[in-house]
């Protein structure tokens, strides 16, 4: 007898929400059917179909508008493959790695197919490090990158960021996260609106490593 293994450790209501939430996401672009859905009638694994239906059910709207289901598909089979190439890549536990790993935005930023760039920045450097040591020496390359400089402007993307060597905190963040990310190491940007002491507001990041942030 053949037992089904659920992907990511889904539970029944956990994809009958992504499910639910995706089809509403496709009714609401189906004027961009063929650009974005298209991609489902690839040969797909599980995997991959259902890391394509979360990041569908959880994509900002206006993403529906600019992006190509090709890019969001590259960006999962390059995700998955890094998951697997990674030391720590089985101990990060599904729920992580879902919503602070797969993902591919981090802020307001253009979107591009950037991970696979970057994973080939930091993997030689962090792949004989604990995960502790991998983020702190991701944090390392990230300062090598890029200097602050406060903007008001949109955030830019990790690469445009790399290429300009410079940008303000959310946009050191971002980078960050994104760095993070492609290792396979759970990564979120954290805010606050506004300083108790001083008018002004900051953005950092927080790292998952073996079992805490």
């Amino acid at each position: 007898m053949t037992t089904w293994t659920s992907p990511f450790s889904l539970n029944r209501a956990e994809r009958d929400l992504i499910e639910s939430k995706f089809l509403r996401k496709r009714q609401l672009a189906q004027a961009r059917e063929h650009e974005l859905f298209d991609v489902f009638r690839e040969e797909l694994t599980e995997e991959e179909s259902w890391a394509l239906k979360y990041l569908f059910a959880y994509m900002p709207v206006n993403d529906l508008a600019d992006y190509d289901g090709a890019l969001f598909l590259s960006h999962v089979r390059r995700t998955l493959a890094i998951r697997r190439l990674v030391p720590w890549g089985d101990r990060v536990p599904d729920s992580l790695f879902l919503h602070y790993v797969l993902p591919y935005r981090v802020n307001t930023e253009n979107i591009e197919d950037h991970r696979g760039i970057l994973f080939n920045e930091l993997a030689y450097r962090t792949k004989s490090l604990t995960m502790e040591e991998a983020i702190l020496e991701t944090n390392y390359w990230c300062y090598e990158k890029a200097t602050y400089i406060g903007s008001d402007l949109r955030t830019m993307s990790p690469l445009t960021m790399i290429k300009s060597a410079r940008g303000r905190c959310g946009e050191e963040s971002t980078l960050a996260v994104a760095a993070l990310r492609s290792i396979g190491i759970p990564a979120r940007q954290v805010y606050t609106p506004r300083w108790a002491h001083c008018d002004d507001n900051h953005a950092w990041v927080e790292a998952w490593a073996d079992g805490k942030w």
